[in-house]
């Protein structure tokens, strides 16, 4: 019993980190209709830029994590700005072999700026466990699932209730009708893309104070397209329901499932998801299905 709960809460924080991180894909599409295939890029490029802030420059974290979330959006303005901006209008299969191009530029960059591959961040969070009935949990787990929960709130009363989010919305449906309101596109599609950077910094974050920095982040942000899939594209709720589902999911089948099959079936388990999804539910829980007159 005390291993089951340990696997669901485990389980379950992790998710919450998938959700968030997926919350930059959603950003994108619902703004600009781009598929974001450098999520796990920017999660990675985060995750050593705080290394850098943290350990190398000897920032505290009070200054070096404000570095971090201004180094995001600068990164993600300049991805849109001179990326994806000069093919405006051009067909979707450009855009989306873009940002490809620009996911193996910054796992290059990684590369030749952090050429080792595994190093860690500072402890961020209290290091003494939590006993949960028989179950012993580390902390780190439950800060990270409940900053995950925050920021997700946050990020949706932004989009819903503010005014620069509600012309995000606008123009996600009808671009057209946003320029006529006198709004600026491009400056909606700059946001985006400036969310979607600090959502992957912080989740890269969260993500590395629990297992460190590997080039398996990138892994954990191709994880998070399982979640939007089983979500929805366009859907923050579907975000934050599919994330714990696949994060446990992820935790249970590595538990009882390692044993009899692979060491690896962990990793699998979320693109098993997403082709089981594709073929019953393409649209996911709570995507909009779209039916077009031809």
């Amino acid at each position: 019993m005390s291993e089951l709960l340990q696997f669901i809460i485990t389980g379950l924080s992790v998710g919450m980190v998938y959700a968030l991180i997926s919350l930059g894909f959603v950003l994108i599409w619902k703004s600009s209709s781009v598929a974001n295939l450098a999520l796990g890029q920017l999660v990675l490029v985060s995750s050593w830029f705080t290394y850098s802030m943290l350990v190398q420059a000897g920032l505290p974290l009070w200054l070096g994590f404000p570095v971090v979330i201004v180094f995001a959006l600068a990164l993600g303005w300049v991805i849109e700005r001179f990326s994806l901006r000069p093919l405006i209008a051009q067909p979707i299969l450009s855009l989306i072999a873009v940002t490809l191009g620009i996911a193996y530029f910054i796992g290059g960059v990684v590369s030749f700026i952090w050429p080792w591959s595994v190093d860690a961040l500072p402890r961020l969070f209290p290091k003494e466990p939590l006993h949960i009935g028989l179950a012993v949990i580390s902390q780190e787990y439950l800060w990270v699932a409940c900053i995950s929960l925050v920021v997700f709130g946050l990020l949706s009363a932004f989009y819903k209730y503010h005014r620069m989010g509600i012309a995000m919305r606008a123009t996600a449906d009808d671009q057209m009708a946003v320029q006529a309101c006198g709004i600026p596109v491009t400056s909606i599609f700059s946001k985006a893309w400036m969310f979607a950077s600090v959502v992957a910094a912080i989740g890269g974050v969260l993500v590395s104070s629990i297992g460190g920095i590997t080039h398996g982040l990138v892994e954990t942000g191709l994880k998070a397209f399982s979640v939007v899939i089983l979500g929805g594209l366009n859907s923050f709720a579907g975000a934050i329901v599919a994330g714990p589902i696949i994060g446990l999911a992820e935790s249970l089948g590595g538990g009882y499932l390692t044993p009899f099959l692979w060491a690896g079936i962990k990793d699998v388990i979320p693109f098993i998801i997403i082709i089981i999804v594709i073929i019953i539910k393409p649209y996911g829980l709570f995507g909009e299905t779209r039916i077009e007159r031809i």
